[in-house]
């Protein structure tokens, strides 16, 4: 079965930003993770997907090989094919080619050895966590050093690994299309550069076997929506004695129902009646830290109007400053009047004809209207 396409896998365009890429990748993240759908391997396997296909298109080196060489620039036999020893080149393209990626260090001495992969897990919060700061757990699948060998992939765990005879433990080779020089991951040793003679029945050589495991991640106070928390030594272990790969746990913050965060500050749309902005009055507004604070509105407060309360907004990551509150306010017309609010409405109406100065911006506006019209006739 052919591998899906990672930009299909991800949902996007070929020519798709970084940033729209970001915001594909998350929310499908969130929506196939492990701990959404415990017990649905079909989730688990598109999670896998995703990650594999994000991990590849976010690097714009990594990128621009799969544009032009589709999966084949990351699988074996990356389209170079097998000579006799290997595929070691001596001068010419070869050299060339070590002066430019550092190939030159890898030939022999078991320099492939490779550190275990990173892995990248997905956490949501809420707003409220996201200002205190909180603890989530995290369960992530990944692959742990085998118990049977000790991690070093060998049935006999004193026993020690030989040099890979097709890489000469370099853990890459390399052949010759045109004038390019393809390196990739050497098929025999997969990329260690060296090989067990005798393998773990457990983990068939590796060193490793998949296993989930459950971490709790601190996030910080004031952490913000889509902030990546690096976790050292917490990814896939390495095989054979190789140092384990990092975890990176990406943080989504939950809209809230009331509040709306820009930064550091907070907005909070809040409705008043007409009466509470014409006449003036005191609300009470809920803050982000649960105290609530008293906000007076002055007499002819009008729609889009805004008061600020300082040091009421969000906490400022790894600080103890706070940003500022906005109150937005929204005047808002009474509906389904009684008999007698209708009554002491239309009176008011026709005391604001005799008095314009009530309505200063709606008089002023068809004042400017009729001119507009007089200007036409």
């Amino acid at each position: 079965m052919a591998k899906p396409d990672y930009y299909t896998t991800l949902g996007v365009q070929r020519g798709a930003s970084a940033e729209e890429m970001k915001k594909a990748y998350r929310k499908l993240a969130m929506q196939y993770h492990p701990d959404r759908n415990p017990g649905d391997h079909k989730a688990e396997a598109k999670f896998k997907e995703l990650n594999e296909a994000y991990d590849v298109l976010k690097d714009d080196q990594k990128r621009a090989a799969y544009d032009r060489f589709g999966h084949a620039a990351f699988e074996n036999g990356g389209g170079g094919h097998p000579g006799a020893g290997g595929f070691g080149f001596e001068g010419g393209l070869g050299d060339i080619f070590d002066q430019m990626f550092g190939g030159g260090g890898r030939r022999g001495g078991g320099g492939g050895v490779q550190t275990g992969a990173d892995l990248r897990a997905a956490v949501e919060i809420s707003l409220a966590e996201a200002f205190t700061g909180t603890k989530a757990n995290v369960r992530v699948p990944t692959r742990v050093k085998c118990d049977a060998c000790a991690g070093s992939g060998s049935a006999d765990k004193n026993a020690s690994a030989d040099n890979c005879a097709t890489c000469g433990g370099a853990g890459r080779v390399r052949a010759q299309q045109g004038f390019f020089v393809v390196e990739r991951t050497c098929p025999t040793c997969g990329g260690a550069g060296r090989v067990v003679r005798n393998p773990c029945r457990v983990c068939s050589g590796a060193g490793t076997v998949p296993r989930d495991k459950t971490l709790a991640v601190q996030i910080p106070a004031g952490v913000e929506d889509g902030t990546r928390i690096r976790l050292s030594g917490e990814g896939e272990a390495g095989g054979r004695g190789a140092p384990p790969g990092d975890l990176y746990v990406h943080v989504a913050i939950r809209a809230h129902d009331i509040f709306q965060r820009d930064g550091a500050n907070i907005f909070c749309r809040v409705p008043l009646r007409m009466t509470q902005a014409a006449l003036g009055s005191e609300i009470e507004v809920p803050t982000i830290d649960g105290t609530g604070a008293k906000v007076k509105i002055p007499a002819g407060t009008q729609t889009g109007d805004q008061f600020r309360l300082r040091a009421k907004g969000f906490s400022v990551l790894r600080s103890s400053q706070r940003g500022d509150m906005y109150i937005q306010v929204a005047v808002e017309t009474p509906q389904k009047l009684t008999a007698r609010q209708r009554e002491l409405l239309e009176e008011f109406e026709t005391e604001a004809k005799i008095h314009a100065s009530h309505s200063p911006e709606h008089d002023g506006f068809f004042a400017k209207v009729k001119e507009f019209f007089d200007g036409r006739g």
